[in-house]
């Protein structure tokens, strides 16, 4: 029950980092789009520098280890594919097409689909990204 009560806790308060962080990275704000990817690395327990750094498969590997992978798949899938969106819209080819790769094999490594925002997040990518 505990673990159960911290997950979620992680994830609501990465939702609302999260939400915030796309919104102003959408709108240009400087350092924005490197807070979604804070908000990534810490719902993983990672350090940003180093997990966003990641091959697409190491950083699967990394959401195994830790235990939390199956917990918060779904939010990180989610996050990387609409921050490649941003990195898109800003010209940053390649780290778009890396956080792309990325979300990609979190969605074949657990189930989750990129297309679909988790349900807390259904909102927000209505307003942002239709």
């Amino acid at each position: 029950m505990l673990q159960r009560d911290y997950i979620l806790e992680i994830i609501d308060e990465f939702v609302g980092g999260v939400s915030d962080a796309l919104r102003r990275a959408l709108a240009g704000e400087d350092g924005a789009r490197a807070d979604v990817e804070r908000q990534v690395a810490e719902l993983l327990e990672l350090d940003p520098q180093t997990a966003l750094a990641l091959s697409p498969d190491s950083l699967v590997t990394m959401m195994v280890l830790s235990g939390m992978g199956d917990s918060v798949a779904s939010y990180v899938c989610y996050a990387l594919d609409r921050l490649a969106t941003v990195y898109d819209r800003a010209g940053d080819e390649d780290t778009a097409g890396l956080r792309r790769l990325q979300a990609r094999a979190v969605a074949e490594s657990f189930g989750c689909d990129p297309a679909e925002p988790p349900a807390e997040l259904a909102a927000l990518d209505a307003e942002l990204f239709s």
